[in-house]
C-alpha cells in the first residue's frame, strides 16, 4: 500500500455531511468539466480506465482502485481527454468545521477551547489521503453502488442510510484507523487522552505520565500540546470542569461532593477555576438549568 503523500485533516464533531453522489462513464475523449469554487469536497474513485485531471497547479492520472479528494475552493481541470472508456464515481460533502490540506508528518492543530465553545465536543481529526490507492476498492464501490440505491427511496429512510453509508465510507479512509499511517505524536497523545479520562478522579502527576506511557513526561506535554493544544494538566483541568458540569445538571449533589467526585481535593478552588472557564459560578451554573 502506498504512503499518502498528501492528507486533508477536518475537524469533527460535527462530521462532514454527505450531499449527493453520482457514478459517470467517460467515453474516449470525453474529459471531466473545468470548475472553480464549486463550494464542496469532490471525492472521485476511479473503477476503470484513466481520468486525466487537475486541481490548481496539481495534476493526476487516476487509474482503477485509486481517489482523489477535490478541495471546495480550488480550481479543477480536466488535464486531457480519455484515451479509453474511463468509469468513475463521485460524491459530494460539506463540513461547517474547520479543515485544511498539510503532509501526515505534521501534527494537526486543533483550536481545543473554541471547538468546545462553538459545538460542545471535543475535537477529533479526521485524516482523509488527497491522493489514495485504495486498500479494499471492491468494498468502496460497494459502499458507493449503497449510496446511489438510496436515490431511489423516500428521502425520510434515504436521509439516514446515507449520512451512515458516507461516515462508514469515511472511517474506511480516515488514516488515523490505519496502523500504518499513525503518526507517533498523535498516537502518544491519544493515550495520554485515554489515561486521563480513566483516572481523571486520582491524583496525577507527570511521574504517574510517565510510568504509566513509558515516555518523559517533557515529551508527552509536547505531544499533548501539538494535537489538542494543551498540556496534560490543562488537558486535566479542562475533562474534570467538563465532567463537573454533567454532574451539576444530572445530579443534586453538593459542590463539594461534585468536586470531590472529579478530582479536586479543595472546593473553592474547584469553585474558582469553574467561575474563570464558564463565567459563572457552579451554583448559578445548576441554576440557570433547573426549574
Amino acid at each position: 500500500m502506498s504512503q499518502a503523500a498528501e492528507i486533508v485533516r477536518i475537524s469533527a464533531p460535527p462530521a462532514p455531511y454527505f450531499l449527493e453522489c453520482g457514478h459517470t462513464v467517460y467515453a474516449a475523449g470525453d474529459q471531466h468539466p473545468n470548475r472553480h469554487n464549486i463550494g464542496v469536497f469532490d471525492l472521485l474513485f476511479v473503477e476503470s480506465g484513466i481520468l486525466f485531471i487537475g486541481e490548481e497547479n496539481r495534476e493526476w492520472a487516476l487509474g482503477p482502485g485509486q481517489s482523489l479528494l477535490l478541495l471546495p475552493d480550488r480550481y479543477h481541470f480536466a488535464v486531457k481527454p480519455c484515451e479509453d472508456r474511463c468509469s468513475f464515481y463521485w460524491l459530494h460533502f460539506r463540513t461547517v468545521c474547520a479543515w485544511q490540506e498539510t503532509s501526515p508528518a505534521v501534527p494537526p492543530t486543533l483550536q481545543t477551547e473554541e471547538h468546545v465553545r462553538k459545538f460542545g465536543a471535543l475535537p477529533y481529526s479526521i485524516q482523509l489521503p488527497k491522493m489514495w490507492d485504495l486498500p479494499y476498492p471492491e468494498q468502496t464501490y460497494q459502499l458507493m453502488d449503497k449510496l446511489l440505491g438510496y436515490s431511489a427511496e423516500r428521502q425520510s429512510s434515504a436521509y439516514w442510510s446515507s449520512q451512515q453509508t458516507f461516515e462508514e465510507l469515511l472511517r474506511m479512509m480516515d488514516l488515523r484507523q490505519l496502523e500504518q499511517y499513525a503518526s507517533p505524536v498523535v498516537t502518544l497523545a491519544e493515550q495520554a487522552e485515554a489515561f486521563i479520562k480513566n483516572n481523571y478522579r486520582s491524583e496525577l502527576t507527570s511521574e504517574s505520565f510517565s510510568e504509566a506511557l513509558h515516555f518523559h513526561y517533557n515529551y508527552i506535554t509536547r505531544c499533548m500540546k501539538q494535537v489538542y493544544g494543551m498540556t496534560p494538566n490543562e488537558y486535566l483541568l479542562h475533562y474534570r470542569l467538563e465532567q463537573a458540569k454533567l454532574l451539576l445538571l444530572k445530579t443534586e449533589w453538593p459542590i463539594s461532593g461534585i468536586a470531590r467526585e472529579v478530582g479536586f481535593k479543595n472546593t473553592p478552588y474547584f469553585s474558582n477555576r469553574f467561575t474563570l472557564k464558564n463565567g459563572c459560578s457552579p451554583q448559578q451554573f445548576r441554576k440557570q438549568y433547573s426549574h
